[in-house]
């Protein structure tokens, strides 16, 4: 059984969905903060990175739509996700994994700077920082995800915290 607290923090976790705060997340949304990602990173829409991370934000896109979009309106409401979460992906975080770690995996490449994948701890919290998460949670955040603490983080590291945070309750 899911509790009514679970529900409210997965609420919260819509806002960082919803990138232009309108009420519902739609694949604006995921154009956004693609966008924002490499705008950050001066990166071109039109290079290899760009295309690859604007077809991780498509497919980021239609995976959540095609499992949390129940009218078939092209927009997920708060409900919606909530109960995305609570049927399932509470006990399939994978799952979040799964249609999360082709946005992720090009963000990573958009931060990084020599080509294998990784990202930096100051990146990664630039690229925190761009998604909506705060300068002091974004820093302990992407330290944490440095697991073995070599400097970086790749997409074992992150794709695997992001679909826990995402989906069970801290």
């Amino acid at each position: 059984m899911v509790s009514s607290e679970y529900e409210r923090r997965i609420a919260g976790r819509f806002a960082v969905f919803d990138q232009d705060g309108n009420g519902y997340i739609d694949r604006e949304d995921f154009n956004a903060a693609a966008k924002a990602l490499l705008a950050e990173f001066g990166t071109a829409a039109r290079s290899d990175k760009g295309q690859a991370l604007y077809a991780g934000a498509e497919a980021f896109w239609q995976g959540m739509a095609g499992m949390a979009d129940r009218d078939g309106d092209q927009r997920i409401t708060r409900d919606e996700f909530v109960g995305i979460a609570v049927k399932v992906l509470h006990d399939r975080p994978e799952r979040f994994a799964e249609i999360a770690r082709p946005f992720l995996h090009a963000a990573l490449a958009v931060a990084g700077t020599d080509g294998d994948g990784m990202a930096a701890i100051e990146d990664t919290v630039r690229v925190l920082r761009v998604l909506g998460v705060p300068q002091d949670v974004a820093g302990t955040v992407a330290a944490a995800l440095d697991a073995d603490g070599d400097g970086k983080v790749g997409e074992a590291e992150i794709v695997p915290a992001v679909a826990r945070y995402f989906t069970v309750p801290e």
